[in-house]
């Protein structure tokens, strides 16, 4: 799955996936204003949903023939405010079960943890 695009969602906020491979995903946005929250901050729903995206992303390489997943749960926490330039975000899947998987997501400008999520997916079949 290298290379597409998992989902068009994340093109409300411009988010591109660089690579996605074997439970691990990587992508970014540019800041731009119309992402900014009224304090001139990159809004935190901005970087929830490159994380919950990422997640899916990651997980959807590790999915059998059929399988589907939907997000259970994220926790994130928000550690640094971010006011311009590029933002990343690498995912990892770190356990896939039968009916759910845990991943993790760091979200990093200029070199920096500015946020870090975790999430539990369930993978089903429809």
């Amino acid at each position: 799955m290298t290379g597409e695009r998992p989902t068009v969602f994340s093109d409300l906020i411009g988010l591109e996936f660089t690579e996605v491979d074997d439970g691990y995903s990587h992508g970014t946005i540019e800041v731009v204003d119309d992402l900014m929250n009224p304090n001139d901050v990159l809004h935190g729903a901005v970087l929830y949903t490159m994380a919950d995206n990422g997640m899916g992303a990651a997980l959807h390489t590790e999915l059998a023939e059929g399988e589907q997943c939907a997000t259970i749960e994220i926790k994130i926490n928000y550690l640094k405010p971010v006011l311009s330039g590029r933002v990343t975000c690498e995912t990892t899947l770190l356990r896939k079960g039968q009916s759910v998987a845990y991943l993790e997501s760091d979200l990093i400008h200029d070199g920096e943890t500015v946020a870090r999520a975790t999430g539990s997916f369930s993978i089903f079949t429809p």
